[in-house]
This record gives C-alpha cells, sequence and structure tokens, in this order.
C-alpha cells in the first residue's frame, strides 16, 4: 500500500481534547477562594483578640496625668544672635570679676586670668605620696 492512499485524519471544529479539564479549574478556582477568606477570616479574629489583650494588659493611666492646662508651646529664638550676645556678656561677666560664692566658708570667685597666674606662679597642689615623706 501507498502512503498517499491513506486517508488523513483532519480535526473539526472546537478544541483540543489535550487541553485543561474545565471542572479542574473550576475547583481550583473555588478551593482558592475559600483558602483565601479563611485567610481573612484569621487574620480579622487574630487581630481582634490581639487588640482586646493589649487593652487588658494596659496599666491605667495616673489621675495626674490628666491637666486642664495646655501643653507648652515651643519656644523659638527670635533672634539668636542677640541672645548668643547676651548670654556670652553674662558669662565674660562672671569670668572676669571677684565675687563672693560661700562668705561663711570664705570661698571666693577671681578673674580667670588672675587665677591662671596664681597657678602658674605656685603651680598645680601635688599630694604626698604614701613612700614619700612631704617637707
Amino acid at each position: 500500500m501507498v502512503e498517499a492512499d491513506v486517508p488523513l485524519k483532519t480535526a473539526g471544529a472546537g478544541h483540543e481534547i489535550s487541553d485543561l479539564n474545565p471542572k479542574s479549574i473550576a475547583f481550583f478556582a473555588g478551593a482558592l477562594a475559600v483558602i483565601i477568606a479563611l485567610a481573612f477570616v484569621t487574620v480579622y479574629v487574630m487581630s481582634y483578640l490581639f487588640l482586646k489583650t493589649a487593652i487588658r494588659s494596659q496599666t491605667t493611666p495616673s489621675p495626674l496625668s490628666y491637666t486642664s492646662e495646655p501643653a507648652p508651646e515651643s519656644s523659638l529664638e527670635v533672634k539668636p544672635g542677640r541672645d548668643l550676645k547676651t548670654m556670652r556678656a553674662e558669662e565674660d561677666k562672671i569670668l572676669k570679676s571677684y565675687a563672693w560664692i560661700d562668705k561663711e566658708k570664705n570661698i571666693v570667685r577671681i578673674p580667670i586670668d588672675r587665677a591662671i597666674d596664681i597657678l602658674a606662679e605656685r603651680g598645680l597642689p601635688v599630694r604626698a605620696q604614701s613612700g614619700e615623706k612631704s617637707k
């Protein structure tokens, strides 16, 4: 027999039989929808339980924490340069003036320049070593 004599099979209109089964696709889609719905319900229930646990474990705030006074507003410096000059002038006045710190204990404040001069003349005070005799 010659091959040309064999009739060819032609596919008719429709779909291939080897395609996916529509019932399997529908079952998969349904199962996926159920799993997603269960996940949403589980997350909702867990969130609710965590919220209830957090509320139960909170300590009650002190009655002193409730105040009728408003919170203080932030205070920005309007002229920071002027404020800095004022602060430095006050510090310079302290560093360059004589004043009593404690009259009963005879503690005085002397200008920083004078304190440096006295320290240069006398040197730093030194403790006597335990093995050495003090002069």
